[in-house]
């Protein structure tokens, strides 16, 4: 994972951070920043169905509301190609990792990262000095 390890020095990176300073308004807002990553995409030849476009909103949505809930202060959202996917990193000052709860048909709520990991994989948190950042890589196709 490139930017969740290192550096990336392609020119040709496409990428889109926007920084939240808080509020139920960054939610929907996070959406708005994957409709117009995925615009971007598709100026570069590269297109999109709307599976991953809605796969994509369910991501963002998904890590951006954990760091409203479960962590203080602002939260940074990171969207960047790699190779064939995209990666979300969602950063908030919180120190706790995310807990992933087992399947649960019942439960009511609390199914976030069991959705992430579900469409993306794997979900990986890394601690940093100001709190952690959650990475998940969606597949393009």
């Amino acid at each position: 994972m490139t930017p969740a390890h290192g550096p990336d020095t392609s020119a040709s990176v496409v990428s889109a951070v926007v920084e939240f300073r808080g509020g139920s308004a960054m939610i929907p807002a996070s959406r708005d920043v994957v409709q117009g990553f995925v615009t971007r995409l598709a100026e570069r030849g590269l297109d999109p169905t709307d599976a991953f476009l809605d796969a994509a909103r369910l991501v963002a949505t998904e890590l951006v509301t954990n760091a409203l809930r479960h962590a203080p202060g602002p939260c940074r959202l990171q969207l960047t190609l790699v190779d064939d996917r995209v990666e979300f990193a969602v950063s908030d000052t919180g120190d706790a990792f995310p807990t992933f709860l087992p399947r649960d048909p019942v439960r009511v709520g609390r199914h976030g990262l069991e959705i992430v990991t579900r469409l993306c994989g794997e979900v990986i948190t890394k601690p940093h000095a100001a709190g952690k950042t959650v990475y998940a890589r969606l597949p393009l196709a």
